[in-house]
């Protein structure tokens, strides 16, 4: 039952176990709204007897007040663990989930996130997130409880007079079919609404992530126009939404009601014939009007339920994603980058690579050059088990990287990608994610040698300057040697570098180089660049051309054969003598 409630309700397995308690706790309270019920007969019906005694009602007062002040304090310690029971554990179990999904996306491949939207995921890990969170602590364990309590309360009913039960319950079958069958109409409904807010966050990430652009082009007020679209069609949605299930939900509440009339119908008959006692009477009505209370939050669980199951399955597309696995041991004998026939697509249909076959060997530069589209970038980030291929194998020192686990794999990787990410914090922090435990004087070595120093200390509080979200305070020549920083101290023995000197002028594009080139030492670097000077001094060039290997070898050799590495030469050396 626990691994059930896991799968339906996206719970672990405390979550689950403190579902169930929640469950019990919330139908005793349901339950002990009998208590006084209870109580009311008993004082009646003794108040009754002393009268037909002729003795005196109010000599045993005293004693139904205790027992009053009793149930009083057993209803405190109930409502006291059902609140333990559900709300404190919803709020543990709702910390729980955002740190299962967060390790979950830690854990998946990139082609994961290539097909999903971030705003999409953004707002699954918040706006799901808070949702359920009220689903639960306010919900879903009530309506198990509320049909389970109605089942005992019911079953007690007719013991004691099935004509009344009846016409006390018969309302309640019909009132949860007309919630029940309605839940293809509200999830229709439930659906377009998510759909709609999901839109509204698409467009206002795109708005600041493009912000420069949009005023480049003078298009502020076509695009706020788009967003104000996009706002009313949520809107709508959003009450077209809470409309249907308020309305089906208050019509089956309000038939509800029509059982109370019944009881006083059927009861009265009853009395009048002589076949049931005025206290029976009174005990069914008083029973009738504290049970449609949970009666009335079974139908508006249910309801909530419908719409929980939409988010719950929207994370569990998340959380049961198959995740990248393998050793978490990795000492090979060398680091050797070896691609055998390589073959890989984002998405079906659409090749990137095809059978790819190289070698990037240990104390060499190696280069991937070619035309733009042609799997360059796509290499470099599957030599480091970014993506899983779909055939051949890519090893490192003979050993498959599909056998071992990312985190472990990449303590031998140090990165330097075209897209630099930084983050907010200050300059010192940013270089020293490279290796954690680096000293402040490692870090400025790294520093130097990846020439940043000098425009560093320029800085308004040097290397204690925080800098904005992703750098922004920075040019981006600035934020790649950063970059470049970071992975000098890491010093891991495989350096990927994607485009890494791109952003800068050609002073320090040469003394970057020669700070990479005291770098490789008995290092494996896989190198990409579209600057034909740039991979001169490479032991090795691959030539990627269509996805696949158009040729390799030393730039020597490949200038020799006059095939697609000797014309990209020759077109940026004729490139440079171009002017306006």
């Amino acid at each position: 039952m626990i691994r059930r409630l896991q799968h339906v309700f996206a719970l672990s397995e405390k979550g689950a176990k403190d579902f169930v308690k929640a469950v019990i706790w919330c139908f005793f309270c349901n339950v002990s709204l009998m208590f006084p019920v209870g109580i009311v007969m008993a004082t009646v019906q003794y108040m009754l007897d002393t009268l037909e005694t002729g003795g005196d009602p109010a000599e045993k007062v005293w004693v139904y007040t205790g027992i009053a002040v009793l149930v009083l304090a057993v209803l405190f310690l109930l409502h006291y663990f059902q609140y333990a029971a559900l709300y404190l554990a919803t709020y543990k179990e709702s910390a729980s989930r955002r740190v299962a999904l967060a390790e979950t996306l830690r854990r998946l491949p990139l082609s994961f996130f290539g097909n999903r939207d971030l705003s999409d995921l953004t707002a699954t890990m918040i706006a799901d997130c808070s949702s359920l969170d009220q689903m639960f602590s306010h919900y879903i364990p009530q309506l198990f409880a509320s049909i389970f309590s109605t089942l005992f309360i019911g079953t007690c009913m007719f013991c004691f007079d099935w004509r009344m039960a009846a016409a006390a319950l018969w309302v309640l079958p019909v009132a949860v079919l007309l919630t029940a069958g309605s839940k293809k109409l509200q999830d229709m409904f439930g659906t377009k609404n998510i759909l709609a807010k999901r839109a509204v966050a698409d467009n206002i990430q795109e708005c600041l992530e493009t912000i420069r652009d949009i005023k480049a082009c003078n298009r502020q007020e076509e695009y706020l126009r788009g967003l104000d679209e996009k706002l009313e069609e949520a809107e709508g949605c959003a009450i077209k939404s809470e409309l249907v299930t308020g309305v089906v939900v208050c019509t089956a509440q309000a038939f509800l009601r029509i059982g109370l009339a019944t009881t006083v119908l059927v009861g009265a008959g009853l009395i009048t014939s002589g076949e049931l006692p005025f206290l029976y009477f009174l005990g069914f009505l008083f029973a009738a009007a504290r049970l449609y209370d949970p009666l009335g939050l079974v139908l508006q669980n249910i309801a909530a339920t419908f719409n929980a199951k939409l988010q719950i399955n929207r994370m569990r597309t998340i959380l049961e994603q198959p995740a990248q696995e393998g050793s978490t041991e990795c000492d090979p004998p060398n680091f050797d980058i070896t691609f055998d026939h390589v073959k890989f697509a984002y998405r079906e249909d659409e090749g990137v690579l095809n059978d790819v076959s190289f070698t990037a060997r240990q104390g060499e530069v190696t280069a991937l050059v070619g035309p733009s589209g042609g799997g360059k970038s796509t290499a470099c980030k599957l030599a480091a088990r970014f993506w899983d291929i779909q055939e051949g194998k890519i090893t490192l020192g003979g050993t498959d990287i599909s056998t071992v686990d990312p985190e472990t794999l990449l303590k031998h990787y140090s990165f330097v990608f075209q897209d630099v990410v930084l983050f907010r914090d200050t300059v010192l922090e940013n270089i020293r994610l490279g290796r954690r435990g680096a000293t402040d004087e490692e870090v400025y070595e790294a520093a130097r040698a990846a020439r940043c120093d000098e425009f560093i200390r320029e800085l308004p509080k040097g290397y204690q300057t925080m800098i904005g979200e992703n750098g922004s305070t920075l040019s981006g020549g600035e934020r790649q040697r950063i970059s470049i920083a970071r992975a000098l101290l890491k010093d891991a023995p495989i350096i990927l570098l994607d485009e890494a000197t791109a952003s800068l002028d050609v002073e320090n594009e040469t003394a970057v180089q020669e700070a990479i080139s005291r770098l490789v030492k008995n290092k494996t670097v896989l190198l990409i660049a579209h600057r034909m000077r740039t991979v001169t001094g490479a032991d090795k060039i691959v030539v990627l051309s269509d996805g696949t290997v158009a040729e390799q070898g030393t730039p020597e050799e490949l200038y020799r054969k006059n095939g697609i590495y000797t014309n990209m030469v020759r077109l940026q050396t004729e490139s440079r003598e171009w002017s306006l």
